[in-house]
């Protein structure tokens, strides 16, 4: 008589995770049908607001597999003028520095685009600010936004003051807008989106790219 596989605590772990992660999925995919009714599907921008280390990169990787929508990440953020808010029609954009750009996004697109809030718990997105408080949007907010800050304040009371301020300047401004999605790193999340927006697509493959840590820290 064979003798019964033994597998190690690591392999039955990933077991588990797998399973629990179609368990999720399946409840999702149930829930679809029960989802809010989608918005008129007229030629149209969705942008994805964010603070930034909340999930935008995986969010655009999941974009990329809708076929009526084109999608980038920060895709502008290299230029100015008109040019750095010219973003072709039925295009989805994740970008946080757009944050520090909304008066010039309501005169262009004002009510008519379509507004995604991308969030992630604050405390988890400002210790992962900390880990990057060097460069980018950490050290352009210490050096540049705040003046003579103490050099002793620590980089998570920073991260906090930078998300706080964002997250402010983000509510304010979608605080009149008629077509508002909150949504966070979820599957079932990513299925309203996609419902809601008349996505079309392999939406297998987007559901996939969720499960992938894009850029992450």
């Amino acid at each position: 008589m064979n003798k019964p596989t033994r597998y190690s605590p690591e392999v039955l772990e990933r077991a588990e995770r797998w399973l629990q992660e179609q368990k999720r999925i399946s409840r999702a995919m149930t829930a679809l049908p029960k989802l809010g009714a989608k918005v008129d599907h007229a030629p149209m921008n969705i942008f994805v607001l964010n603070s930034g280390r909340c999930g935008s990169t995986t969010w655009i990787r999941a974009c990329r597999h809708i076929h009526n929508y084109t999608a980038g990440h920060e895709s502008r953020a290299h230029l100015v003028g008109p040019a750095r808010l010219t973003y072709p029609e039925n295009h989805i954009e994740a970008d946080n520095r757009l944050s520090w750009l909304l008066g010039r996004l309501d005169a262009i697109y004002g009510n008519q685009a379509f507004y995604v809030y991308l969030r992630r718990d604050p405390e988890a997105t400002a210790l992962s600010f900390t880990r990057r408080s060097d460069f980018g949007i950490m050290k352009a907010y210490r050096e540049g936004i705040l003046i003579g800050a103490d050099p002793q304040m620590s980089t998570l009371s920073l991260a906090r003051d930078y998300l706080e301020t964002i997250e402010h300047n983000i509510a304010l401004f979608l605080r009149d807008k008629p077509h508002v999605l909150e949504v966070s790193l979820e599957y079932e999340d990513f299925l309203h989106f996609w419902s809601v927006i008349g996505a079309e697509g392999d939406l297998d493959a987007a559901l996939a790219e969720l499960r992938i840590h894009h850029n992450s820290s």
